[in-house]
C-alpha cells in the first residue's frame, strides 16, 4: 500500500550559528553545493518556533549548547521551482523566521551527509558573501 507523502509547511526557520567574534558557521548542501546557515520547515509536532530552531539546530549540527535568540525579523519569499514538488501545489511562498545561536567558539558540526557534505566558519562579511540564498545574506 502506498502512503501518500505529506508537504511541507510553507513555514521555517532561518539560525544563524554564530560566535562573540561574529564568525558564522555555515554548511554546504549535498544537493547542488551551495552554502547556508541552518534552516529547516516547521513540522505539525513543533509547539512553537523555537523549538523548530532548537530541532532543526540538532539535526544540521548536532549543536545544542548555546544561547538562541529570536531576532524576530520575517522574510517572505518565493519558492524556487526545483523545491516547489515538496509543497501542496497551491503553495508558492514560503514565510522565515530569523534566529541566531551564539556559542562560545568555533566547533565541529555534526553533519548529515544527507543534507550537508561541508562546513566552513567565517568572519560574517565573508559569510554574507558566500551564502546563496539573499534572505541569508540578509
Amino acid at each position: 500500500m502506498l502512503v501518500p507523502m505529506a508537504f511541507k509547511l510553507p513555514e521555517s526557520v532561518l539560525v544563524v550559528v554564530h560566535t562573540p567574534r561574529l564568525d558564522v558557521l555555515l554548511l554546504e548542501r549535498a544537493s547542488g553545493g551551495l552554502w547556508q546557515s541552518v534552516t529547516g520547515s516547521c513540522e505539525p509536532d513543533d509547539p512553537d518556533l523555537e523549538a523548530t530552531a532548537r530541532r532543526e539546530l540538532l539535526e544540521e549540527t548536532g549543536l545544542s549548547v548555546g544561547t538562541l535568540t529570536d531576532w524576530r525579523q520575517i522574510n517572505r519569499y518565493e519558492i524556487w521551482a526545483q523545491w516547489r514538488a515538496r509543497y501542496a501545489p497551491d503553495v508558492t511562498h514560503n514565510v522565515e523566521h530569523v534566529f541566531a545561536f551564539q556559542v562560545a567558539e568555533q566547533t565541529v558540526a555534526t553533519l548529515d551527509p544527507a543534507e550537508h557534505v561541508a562546513q566552513l566558519w567565517l568572519p560574517w562579511q565573508e559569510a554574507m558573501q558566500k551564502v546563496f540564498s539573499p534572505t541569508n545574506r540578509d
